[in-house]
């Protein structure tokens, strides 16, 4: 995997409201295919092999494996959760699991998008490429940000808060039946589903701090970090692991660990995770060198 690289970066300010995060990675000419794991965010995805079109990923539930071929750049950006609803004006249940053409949602701007990113001459114009279709379709659509009630349910949902579903729900006066409508049609996932996925998103966040301050995830430093991210013990922490990545979490780490130290730069999606945790601090010696821990 040597010089496959992965780097992220924070979306342009405008639209700090509806993405989380962009994207560029390169899998060098020469080198093996390289299968690249996607997981479950709670956000949908816009991303761009340089030389094709855009496409637009749909939320994930389970793992996804890619093999990207040698020579392939991929930019991309992730939307916050209930943002890409928003922005296309339409419920995204039915993307769930899925990948469409962009150029199916936003025709031929989608098109016109792709070659900007393939005469791009830098990281910076193709993203923003991407940037400026989504920033076009939000101003036909008048997005500025996540539906409000998604907006808040996911902010409740974060694994530090500890909130049931249920009852998250009724603090938004919402019914059951109407907060997982609401959900199904903004995120394309139901209230549980997007509570499990944050949560393992912050237990990332929070082993990246740990091997950042050379604290080693396994054993006892694994169980506690189970704990404080919200899992009822280390074997709650393994089933939702092997449900979300495929592998339990020795694996997925050591898996992750020798793939990020490659090149990889997690940290546009792991800082707002990491500072709402209140360990900012630790996020900073994480992004000073310490490889990130997502395939």
């Amino acid at each position: 995997m040597a010089g496959q690289t992965y780097t992220e970066r924070p979306p342009a300010p405008r639209l700090a409201a509806l993405v989380t995060t962009t994207w560029v990675q390169r899998i060098p000419p020469g080198t093996p295919a390289y299968p690249q794991r996607h997981l479950p965010t709670g956000g949908v995805e816009l991303r761009c092999v340089v030389g094709y079109e855009p496409r637009v990923a749909g939320a994930l539930t389970g793992p996804h494996v890619e093999l990207l071929a040698p020579g392939t750049t991929v930019v991309g950006l992730r939307f916050r959760p209930g943002a890409a609803a928003a922005v296309l004006g339409r419920p995204v249940a039915d993307l769930t699991e899925v990948v469409v053409d962009a150029a199916d949602l936003w025709g031929t701007a989608a098109a016109a998008a792709g070659e900007r990113v393939a005469a791009a001459t830098t990281d910076e114009a193709a993203v923003a490429a991407l940037e400026d279709l989504v920033a076009a379709a939000a101003v036909r659509t008048g997005a500025t940000a996540p539906e409000p009630l998604i907006a808040e349910a996911t902010r409740r949902l974060m694994p530090w808060r500890g909130a049931e579903v249920r009852a998250v729900g009724t603090e938004l006066y919402v019914s059951e039946r109407g907060f997982r409508r609401h959900c199904l049609a903004g995120v394309g996932i139901a209230p549980k589903a997007l509570q499990r996925i944050l949560r393992f998103q912050g237990f990332l966040a929070r082993t990246q701090a740990a091997m950042a301050t050379g604290t080693e995830p396994s054993g006892d430093g694994l169980a506690r970090l189970a704990v404080d991210t919200g899992y009822a013990d280390q074997a709650h922490l393994t089933r939702e692991c092997v449900r979300l990545t495929g592998v339990t979490p020795r694996v997925f780490l050591r898996g992750a660990a020798d793939t990020c130290a490659c090149g990889h730069d997690h940290s546009a999606s792991y800082a707002p995770l990491l500072r709402a945790a209140g360990l900012a601090g630790s996020f900073k010696n994480a992004a000073g060198g310490a490889p990130s821990l997502t395939a």
